[in-house]
C-alpha cells in the first residue's frame, strides 16, 4: 500500500500538477497586468481566480513538500542524533504532522467544505461554490496523511532490518 512506485507515482503527478497550476496562475496575473495597465479595462475575474489558485498551490505545495520530507522544521535535534535515535525521532516527528493532518487539515477542512457547501456559499465574481474551493484542504490533508504513513512504514521497516 506504501510501496515507493505508488509513492514515485504521486510524487510525478503532484508536482506536474503544481507546475500547471503555477504557469496557470502566472498567465493569469500577466493577463490582469496586460489588462489593466496596457488595455485599460481591468479583467474581473482574474484576481479572484488567482486567489483561489493560490490557496490550491499552497495547499498542494505543503502536502508535496511533507512527502519529500522538505519542510520547514527545525532540525538541530536530528542533526545530532545518529542511527536508531535518529530513526526513532524521525517516526515521532511524522507522528506528529499525521496527527495535525488528520485533525486540522481533513477534520477542519471538512467542517469547512460542509458549512460553504450547506450555506451554499459562491465566489463574488466567478460564482464557484466556495466547497469546491476549500475542498483542497482535506484533499491535500489525505495526501499528508498518506506520505506521513508511508515515511512511518519505512522508518519502522528500516529499524526492523537492524535489529
Amino acid at each position: 500500500m506504501f510501496s515507493p512506485k505508488i509513492v514515485a507515482i504521486l510524487d510525478k503527478w503532484l508536482a506536474r500538477t503544481l507546475v500547471l497550476l503555477m504557469s496557470l496562475m502566472v498567465l493569469n496575473v500577466t493577463w490582469q497586468v496586460m489588462s489593466r495597465y496596457i488595455f485599460q479595462n481591468p479583467s474581473a475575474f482574474t484576481d479572484e481566480l488567482s486567489r483561489y489558485m493560490l490557496i490550491w498551490l499552497g495547499m498542494l505545495g505543503a502536502a508535496y513538500v511533507a512527502g519529500q520530507n522538505k519542510h520547514l522544521a527545525i532540525d538541530i535535534l536530528p542533526q545530532s542524533l545518529k542511527g536508531k535515535q535518529k530513526i526513532y525521532l524521525q517516526v515521532i516527528i511524522n507522528f506528529f504532522i499525521l496527527v495535525f493532518a488528520i485533525a486540522v487539515m481533513i477534520g477542519g477542512g471538512a467542517n469547512l467544505v460542509y458549512i460553504t457547501f450547506v450555506l451554499e456559499q459562491k465566489s463574488a465574481t466567478l460564482q464557484l461554490p466556495l466547497a469546491l474551493i476549500y475542498s483542497m484542504i482535506p484533499f491535500s490533508g489525505l495526501l499528508v496523511v498518506y506520505y506521513q504513513l508511508a515515511q512511518i512504514t519505512s522508518s519502522l521497516h528500516t529499524l526492523k532490518k537492524r535489529t
